[in-house]
């Protein structure tokens, strides 16, 4: 078995540190997919490198995303659309010659 460097091992756990995660607030005995109930709120939590801990709340699934996710905001409000024109004339993999 080859053993990791310790220095290795560190950066790649560090890296982790700073990442948030959602997790539905919901009776019963563990948290369900995100899809399950869209419109419970949600604690969002931040790893500090041993524990998740508290950051923030959120009221929906639409809410959360905002916050996990703020690069996609970015781009859904600057771009028209990342396909284009999808069937426009040109030279594509499934067009007949």
């Amino acid at each position: 078995m080859v053993e990791e460097p310790l220095s290795e091992w560190a950066e790649r756990r560090d890296s982790k540190i700073g990442r948030l995660r959602a997790v539905p607030i919901v009776s019963g005995n563990s948290p369900k997919g995100s899809h399950v109930s869209p419109d419970a709120p949600r604690a969002i939590e931040r790893w500090n490198g041993h524990a998740w801990e508290p950051y923030g709340f959120a009221t929906s699934l639409a809410e959360t995303k905002r916050i996990l996710f703020p690069e996609a905001n970015k781009l859904a409000a600057g771009s028209p659309g990342l396909a284009g024109q999808p069937l426009a004339p040109g030279r594509g993999r499934h067009r007949k010659p």
